[in-house]
C-alpha cells in the first residue's frame, strides 16, 4: 500500500465522514435540565461529524496530511472540497467555542481527543506559512491546543497510576500524541511533563503479557502504546540507544515467530462499532510496530515487515468501503501506518 495508490479514496472518505452529522455520539455530560442540547455543530463547530468529537478531530488531521503529502494523487474538486470543509470549521469563533468547553468538562475526551487535537494544531502550524488559508486554521487550532495542554498539566501530576486499556482512554496512547505535538509546537514545558510522568508510570513495567491481548473492543495494543510513548521519551531525552534495552525487558518477545501482536484479529461484525475496533487495532499495530522495528535484530524486523503488510492488507477495503462504524476513523490510522518511516 503506498499512500498515492489510496489518496483519492481516502480523502472522499474524510469528506463524507465530516460531511454527514448523524449518527452522532456528544459523549456530553448535562449539568442540569438546561443543558440537554447536543446538536453536534453548536455544541461542538469544529469537530462535528465522522460520529464523534474526537474522530472528527483527527480526520481533519488526516484531511491536512494528505493534501501535505499526496495533494498531487487527488482530484482538484476533492482537494477543494477538503479545504471547504477545513475553513468551515478551523476558526478562531469556533475554536473559542471548543476551548470553552474544554475549560468547562475538564476531563472530556481525555487523552485520546486531547492528542488527536493537539496533532491537528500542530500540524496546522507547520504548514501556516504555506497559504493565507492555512494560517486561519493555524490561529484557531492554536486556542484550542492552549487549553489542551492547560488541562493536560493539570491532569498528570493527579494520575496515581496510568490507564493500560485498549480503547480510548488508554494513558499511553494519547500521551504519546500530546507528546509528538508539544515537541512540534515548541512546548517545552509540555514536553517536559510528559517525560517527567511516563517515566514515572512506566520505567519499572517488565514482560508485559501482550498475549493476554486483544481484549474484544480493543483498536490499540496497550503493550505497544506504552513502548511507543516510551520510544518517543527516550528521544528526547537523547537516549535512543538505551531504549533497547528498556523494549526488551517490557516485550521480550517482540517481533519472535510466536508474538501474537503480528496476528490480524478477525472482525465478526463491521457495523457494530465496539467490534469493528478490531480493524483500527491491526492499523494501530503496523504503525507502531513498524516504529519499534528499529530497535530489533534483523529477523524480527523482517517479521515485522511481513506481517505489517499483512495487518494494513487485510482492513484495507473497510477504510474506505465498509460500514460507517469503519469509515468514520480508519483512514487516520492507516496514514499513520503507511507514512512510518522504517
Amino acid at each position: 500500500m503506498t499512500l498515492d495508490d489510496y489518496a483519492q479514496g481516502w480523502a472522499r472518505t474524510i469528506i463524507d465522514g465530516l460531511n454527514r452529522p448523524f449518527p452522532w455520539g456528544s459523549a456530553h455530560q448535562s449539568q442540569g435540565p438546561d443543558d440537554v442540547d447536543v446538536t453536534p455543530w453548536r455544541l461542538h463547530p469544529c469537530f462535528h461529524g465522522c460520529l464523534d468529537w474526537h474522530s472528527s478531530a483527527h480526520m481533519q488531521w488526516s484531511a491536512l496530511t494528505l493534501l501535505e503529502h499526496a495533494e498531487q494523487s487527488i482530484d482538484r474538486a476533492t482537494v477543494d472540497e477538503l479545504v471547504a470543509v477545513l475553513n468551515t470549521r478551523l476558526t478562531s469563533e469556533n475554536a473559542q467555542v471548543e476551548a470553552e468547553y474544554l475549560r468547562d468538562h475538564r476531563g472530556y475526551e481525555r487523552p485520546y481527543g486531547w492528542g488527536w487535537a493537539a496533532l491537528l494544531s500542530a500540524k496546522c502550524s507547520a504548514l501556516a506559512t504555506k497559504t493565507s488559508t492555512s494560517a486561519q486554521w493555524a490561529a484557531a487550532t492554536e486556542i484550542l491546543e492552549q487549553q489542551i495542554f492547560d488541562n493536560l498539566l493539570a491532569w498528570l501530576p493527579t494520575m496515581t497510576f496510568p490507564v493500560r486499556t485498549g480503547i480510548h482512554d488508554n494513558t499511553a496512547f494519547g500521551v504519546g500524541l500530546c507528546l509528538d505535538a508539544a515537541q512540534s509546537l515548541g512546548r517545552g514545558d509540555v514536553v517536559e511533563a510528559i517525560v517527567e510522568h511516563s517515566h514515572r508510570f512506566f520505567d519499572a513495567d517488565t514482560d508485559y503479557p501482550s498475549s493476554w491481548e486483544p481484549s474484544g473492543n480493543d483498536f490499540l495494543s496497550a503493550a505497544l502504546s506504552e513502548a511507543h510513548l516510551m520510544a518517543r521519551v527516550y528521544q528526547v531525552e537523547g537516549r535512543s540507544d538505551e531504549f533497547a534495552a528498556w523494549l526488551h525487558a517490557f516485550l521480550p518477545r517482540l517481533g519472535h515467530a510466536d508474538d501474537n501482536l503480528l496476528d490480524v484479529a478477525e472482525v465478526t461484525d463491521g457495523t457494530d462499532g465496539r467490534l469493528a475496533h478490531l480493524y483500527g487495532l491491526s492499523l494501530s499495530r503496523a504503525w507502531q510496530l513498524r516504529v519499534l522495528s528499529g530497535w530489533l535484530d534483523d529477523d524480527a524486523r523482517r517479521r515485522i515487515e511481513v506481517a505489517t503488510d499483512r495487518q494494513i492488507s487485510a482492513v484495507a477495503s473497510q477504510i474506505t468501503d465498509g460500514d460507517f462504524m469503519a469509515t468514520h476513523w480508519l483512514v487516520s490510522f492507516a496514514l499513520q501506518a503507511v507514512l512510518v518511516k522504517p
